[in-house]
C-alpha cells in the first residue's frame, strides 16, 4: 500500500467535505502507523540501524583482541575495563560510545527529514488535504521519531549484549561504585539504562522536527540538524561556558552512568529528562507554530 493510499484509508479520511475530523485515537493511530511504516521501510533507515548494530561488535572485538594481546592489560576507561570482566558491560560501553556521536547523527537524519522530506517529494500537500489535521500529523511524526530512538538504542544494546555474551564471561556484575550484583539484577538495570538513553534523544527529535518545518529540502534539514548536534557538543566541552552548559540538550547525556552505582544516583538522570522535556515543549511548540501556519505549495 502506498503512502497516499494508507492515509486515504485512515478513519474519517472521507469526511473532509463535511468538515469532520477523525476521532482522536483512531485517527492518530492510523497516522502513527503510517509514519512508522514510512520511517522503517526506507533503505536509509535500515542502513543506519545496521551501522549502529555493527558498532558494539566492532568495540567488542577490539577489546577482546587487546585483552588477549601479550601487551594488553585489560585496562582503560572504567566501562572498557569492566567489559573484560563481564560481557554485560559491553552494553554500557557501546551506549557510552554511541550516544555522543552515532545515535544523535542517526536520529538527526530521521527527524530532520520527517517533514522536509515529504515536502520535497510532494506528498506533504496530499497528506494535508486529508482531514487528518496538521497538529495530529505533527504529533504522529514526533512519536514516530521517538519510536526510532527506541529502535536505534535497542539495536545498540541488544547487539552489545549478544556480542558481550559471546566474547566475555557473564556472571555477577561489579558496578562502578564497587558493589556487586547478580546477573538477574543487572539485566533490568541495563534495560533501564537503555530506556534513559533513548529518552535522552527526545529533545533532539523535537529540534529536528522544528528544523524540518523550516525548509522544503530534506537534505538541508538533515544536514542542519546534524551540524547543530556537533556544534552543541563542541560548545559543551568548553569550561568557559559553564553558565550555559547545563542548558545544552547534550549536557546530561552520559548521566546514565549514575545508574550503575549502588544505590543509583538519580539527580543527573532527572535533570537530563527534565531538560529534554523542556526542549520538547519549546521546539515542539515552535514546530507546531511554524507547521500550522506554513503555506504548503509542494
Amino acid at each position: 500500500m502506498s503512502r497516499a493510499e494508507a492515509v486515504a484509508l485512515a478513519p474519517g479520511a472521507g469526511a473532509g467535505a463535511a468538515g469532520r475530523r477523525p476521532q482522536t485515537a483512531s485517527g492518530f493511530l492510523a497516522l502513527f502507523r503510517n509514519e512508522l511504516h514510512l520511517t522503517f521501510r526506507r533503505m536509509r533507515t535500515l542502513v543506519l540501524l545496521a551501522i549502529l548494530a555493527a558498532l558494539p561488535v566492532l568495540i567488542g572485538v577490539v577489546i577482546k583482541v587487546n585483552t588477549d594481546s601479550p601487551h594488553g592489560d585489560g585496562g582503560g576507561p572504567s566501562f572498557i575495563a569492566q567489559t573484560t570482566q563481564n560481557g554485560l558491560f559491553l552494553v554500557f560501553t557501546a551506549l557510552a560510545v554511541a550516544l555522543p556521536v552515532f545515535l544523535p547523527m542517526t536520529v538527526g537524519v530521521v527527524a530532520g527529514d520527517s517533514v522536509a522530506g515529504e515536502a520535497a517529494t510532494g506528498t506533504l500537500r496530499y497528506l494535508l488535504v486529508a482531514p487528518a489535521g496538521r497538529t495530529r500529523l505533527l504529533a504522529a511524526k514526533f512519536t514516530a521519531g521517538l519510536a526510532f530512538c527506541l529502535a536505534a538504542t535497542a539495536a545498540v544494546a541488544l547487539t552489545a549484549l549478544a556480542t558481550g555474551a559471546a566474547l566475555f564471561p557473564l556472571g555477577k556484575v561489579t558496578l562502578l561504585s564497587g558493589d556487586t550484583i547478580g546477573l538477574g539484577d543487572a539485566l533490568p538495570r541495563a534495560l533501564l539504562v537503555a530506556a534513559v538513553v533513548a529518552l535522552s534523544l527526545a529533545g533532539l527529535v523535537a529540534i529536528g522536527l522544528f528544523v524540518s518545518t523550516l525548509t522544503g529540502s530534506g537534505i538541508a534539514a538533515m544536514a542542519a540538524t546534524v551540524v547543530l548536534v556537533i556544534t552543541v557538543q563542541i560548545l559543551d566541552s568548553f569550561p568557559q561556558l559553564d553558565a550555559v552548559r547545563p542548558f545544552l540538550f547534550t549536557h546530561y547525556w552520559l548521566s546514565f552512568a549514575d545508574l550503575l552505582r549502588q544505590p543509583m544516583y538519580w539527580d543527573g538522570v532527572l535533570k537530563n529528562l527534565a531538560l529534554q522535556a523542556g526542549y520538547v515543549a519549546v521546539f515542539g511548540s515552535a514546530a507546531w507554530a511554524r507547521f500550522s501556519s506554513r503555506d504548503i505549495s509542494a
